[in-house]
């Protein structure tokens, strides 16, 4: 889904699909399973996961061909430093907090975190969540162990449920159709929420309200004043305001349950080619990116941009080799590269891959992660990330691409739109015992709102002296 008014040809894209499993594309997609998997549940009836499976190939898309087309053109625009792509969301979506207030909430973080970028960066951003698809997550272990009993580790909401017992705990396959019915319904808030007015960059004032007061937020309003301002300029002199109204929204999250992609695969009838329809586009993570394994295979046949999360131990050839199997044509927005390196790595690890890719003529955009290499374990037993780490994180990548003349394209973050108390430090100077106040991941820590804007500013002033 294009979140945006749309246009008069919108219906003809919404049906350019074949949807028959017995297209050779479609079916040369499941050569996945002749290859090494890892991250896969065991699911424990095969015959209920095959019905779960037919269930969603004969289900609607939940995004269409042309929409993906279109994103493909901002990446590759963000790849030469005319567009800045900004993504963030939950480290992983749960059933029950996709509501309409968590939901809008998460919109307008990133709405206002949008707004902060373009003007103090005077360029446009592509907004994308991590959400409508958000909800399996990789973990270290296939199991956990408590108090002498051993359970299938938690993957995600479409997998299992977090409650430690064994009835939750078992994979679940009915789970991938609530996965797709609980995205195709946060897909209708993102049009409802950013095609109805609340995105219409006149409202950058209300997407403050309800938010506590704090030096991020007061910095926010100040920015806000200016806007309006601006806009206010513009109105006397009789200008259109068409562009203020009409917001390209994406979705976006990581392709790790390789069935559910499967399922959600159609054949585009203008071109033959498959896309992915469960969102605009789909990464593969660092545990899975191995270059003979399922996840590289799978996502090599499809037409969606594709992201690649690259962490601290990955090489110079790791990248190129990633670079011939995901993308061979060289295409512009095709393959954007997600580094994880941590604050104290990346000056060290990131200049060799940049140049390496650099220099072979690849035209990839280069988006930071700064948030899972960075992630502690308090002192009181709570994941957690210093907010100051996530910060020197984001300047180390801009300052290695300042030094060897390329483009930091983006920004990658696990952020909410509450008021949660899940990374250290900020304006807020969350402690320790702060994470106790307002901890409620059951997976990773997330920026809250106020961090979120804070790391916007940051941003907007590195891009503005760029």
């Amino acid at each position: 889904m294009r979140v945006t008014q749309f246009s008069p040809d919108a219906p003809a894209r919404a049906h350019a699909f074949t949807l028959s499993s017995a297209d050779d594309g479609l079916a040369a997609l499941g050569a996945w399973r002749e290859y090494p998997r890892v991250q896969q549940p065991v699911w424990p009836d095969e015959a209920e996961r095959a019905k779960v499976f037919d269930d969603l190939r004969a289900a609607p898309p939940l995004v269409f061909a042309g929409e993906v087309d279109v994103l493909r053109d901002r990446i590759a625009a963000a790849a030469r430093g005319e567009a800045f792509l900004l993504a963030g969301g939950d480290c992983a979506e749960t059933f029950a907090d996709s509501t309409a207030d968590r939901i809008r909430n998460k919109i307008r973080t990133i709405l206002q975190m949008a707004a902060v970028l373009t003007y103090g960066a005077s360029l446009p951003v592509v907004k994308m969540g991590r959400m409508a698809g958000q909800f399996a997550k990789p973990r270290s272990a296939d199991e956990e162990t408590r108090d002498g009993l051993t359970l299938p580790t938690y993957r995600g909401d479409a997998v299992n449920e977090f409650d430690f017992t064994p009835e939750a705990r078992r994979p679940d396959p009915s789970r991938l159709w609530r996965t797709y019915t609980t995205s195709a319904s946060t897909l209708n808030l993102l049009r409802a929420f950013t095609g109805g007015g609340f995105a219409d960059l006149r409202e950058v004032h209300s997407w403050n309200r309800g938010f506590t007061s704090g030096a991020g937020y007061d910095r926010y309003e100040e920015l806000a004043g200016q806007i309006d301002k601006a806009v206010r300029f513009m109105d006397a002199i009789g200008a259109d305001f068409d562009a203020l109204k009409v917001v390209e929204f994406y979705a976006s999250h990581e392709a790790l349950l390789l069935d559910y992609e499967e399922a959600l695969a159609r054949i585009d009838s203008r071109t033959g080619e498959i896309y992915g329809c469960s969102g605009h586009l789909l990464w593969i993570g660092e545990r899975t990116r191995q270059l003979d394994g399922a996840h590289v295979d799978f996502m090599a046949r499809l037409r969606n941009p594709i992201g690649v999360k690259l962490g601290p131990t990955a090489t110079v050839d790791d990248a190129l080799r990633l670079i011939d199997r995901l993308d061979p044509e060289r295409e512009p927005g095709r393959l954007t590269f997600i580094t994880r390196m941590g604050a104290g790595t990346i000056r060290d690890r990131l200049p060799a891959l940049v140049e390496g890719v650099r220099d072979s003529g690849a035209q990839v955009a280069w988006v930071t992660d700064p948030m899972h290499g960075n992630t502690i374990t308090s002192s009181n037993g709570y994941k957690t990330r210093r907010f100051e780490d996530i910060l020197d994180e984001v300047v180390g990548f801009f300052e290695v691409h300042q030094a060897l003349g390329t483009v930091p394209a983006g920004l990658h973050m696990e952020l909410t739109g509450d008021d949660v108390t899940e990374v250290l430090g900020g304006a807020g100077e969350i402690d320790e015992e702060g994470l106790t106040r307002r901890y409620e991941t059951l997976v990773d820590p997330r920026l809250n709102h106020q961090q979120s804007l804070e790391l916007a500013f940051l941003v907007a002033e590195m891009l503005s002296r760029r």
